[in-house]
This record gives C-alpha cells, sequence and structure tokens, in this order.
C-alpha cells in the first residue's frame, strides 16, 4: 500500500483515530429502538428518566429527561486519574472541587498513589452511555471553541426518542471534529485552550484534551457494542 501521502503529524493521528472510531460506532448503532436504547440488563441501572421519577441523587438535564449520576465519589478505577490531575498541577481544593467530595477524601485517593480499587460504578442503559458522551463532547466544544458560558450539564436536551437522540448526538460530534481538525500546533499546545469546568482541561494542553476525547468516544462505544449484543443475545 502506498504511504506517500499518509501524514503522521500529531493531529492527523489524533484525526484518522476519531474518525475511524466513529464510522464503526455509526455502523454499530444502526438501527437502534427505542425499546434497546432504553433496556435494563440489570435491576438499578442507571439511565435517562423523567425528572420526577429520577433515582439517584445527582441526575442532571435541561428538560423533562434528565441522565442518571450517583452519589459524589471517586471511583476505584478512576484513581489514576486523580493521581494524574495532582501531577498536572491541581491542587487538592481544586480536585475535591472536581469531583464534588472533601479534601480529605482526595488525600485517602492520592494515598494509593494511583494504585486502582474494586470500581463500583453502576451498569448503565444505552441512553445513558450515549448521553454521558453527548454531554461531554458538547460540553468540550462549548470550552474550547464557543462562548466558555453553558453548564456542560445544561446543554443536551435528553429524550427517550432513540433516532432523535442520535441525530442530536452525531451533530454535536461532528461539530467537535470539524474544529478539532482546524487546530494549529500552536493551539494543540495552549495549556488552558479548554477551560471545560469539570476535570483538568484547563491545566492541560489542548493536544492531552483531544486525546482524552478519543478514549472517552472509543471506551464508551466499546460498551454501547457489548449491550446490543447483549440485548441481541438475549432475544434468539
Amino acid at each position: 500500500m502506498a504511504t506517500d501521502d499518509v501524514r503522521t503529524d500529531r493531529l492527523s493521528v489524533l484525526l484518522d483515530q476519531f474518525d475511524k472510531a466513529r464510522e464503526q460506532a455509526q455502523v454499530r448503532l444502526t438501527g437502534l429502538t427505542d425499546e434497546e436504547y432504553l433496556w435494563e440488563p440489570v435491576a438499578g441501572c442507571w439511565s435517562i428518566r423523567r425528572r420526577g421519577e429520577a433515582t439517584t441523587p445527582r441526575a442532571y438535564g435541561p428538560g423533562e429527561w434528565v441522565l442518571d449520576l450517583g452519589a459524589a465519589d471517586i471511583p476505584g478505577g478512576e484513581y489514576a486519574e486523580v493521581a494524574r490531575q495532582a501531577a498536572s498541577g491541581m491542587s487538592v481544593a481544586q480536585i475535591a472541587e472536581d469531583w464534588s467530595v472533601s479534601e480529605a477524601r482526595v488525600e485517602e485517593v492520592l494515598a494509593h498513589e494511583g494504585k486502582p480499587e474494586p470500581d463500583r460504578t453502576a451498569v448503565t442503559t444505552i441512553a445513558w452511555r450515549l448521553c454521558h458522551l453527548h454531554t461531554g463532547f458538547a460540553g468540550g466544544w462549548e470550552w474550547a471553541f464557543g462562548g466558555k458560558k453553558q453548564d456542560p450539564k445544561l446543554m443536551v436536551d435528553f429524550t427517550p426518542d432513540a433516532a432523535l437522540a442520535l441525530d442530536r448526538f452525531w451533530a454535536a460530534i461532528d461539530r467537535w471534529r470539524d474544529s478539532i481538525g482546524a487546530l494549529t500546533e500552536e493551539q494543540l499546545d495552549t495549556v488552558g485552550f479548554s477551560t471545560f469546568p469539570y476535570g483538568s482541561d484547563a491545566y492541560d494542553p489542548f493536544v492531552s484534551v483531544v486525546a482524552g476525547g478519543n478514549l472517552e468516544f472509543i471506551h464508551h462505544m466499546a460498551e454501547i457494542a457489548v449491550l446490543r449484543d447483549l440485548w441481541r443475545a438475549g432475544r434468539q
């Protein structure tokens, strides 16, 4: 295969990775029904629910439907991320504010030196994974390329209509991708190019934020693909 036209600069590699993941994800999500979108494989799943029916303490959203979010804590699988945040220059107080936990809890996590504990993250529906991603990418665009004013948790009007949710999701994803594609080398290296209010974006060079967005997209889409496989297997 000829490689003369293959670009290997940082941005091109990240875009190529994202484009391939997006193409595979769109194929995997073809034909998603409302029933499958909201299917709860086990009792107590996190999902989207009508505001008056939410059972998690921090469920959020601007409209009738809200996205489940449990009590504030740092999951065992995120200990390494907390250690990375501290290494990037975030203070214990800033990390505590980011995770909505006490400074004592952050100190406890840092004492583990990033070593994970068993993760107790809830099982989720496809709707939860997709809407979580949508929130992240809509908010990520706002706080890097937009007005840097809107709370990401209030930017996405969640819906139980799978087709509508996908249409809105792909529009947000494509807007993110188009803006990333126009970045300069200087912007990639700029610390604080994104000031996303949840996480350490403001302390990181933007190339790390872009790479992290790719990983977030890939791992949640892989989880959605597994949920689709389980749904189909249960109906054979």
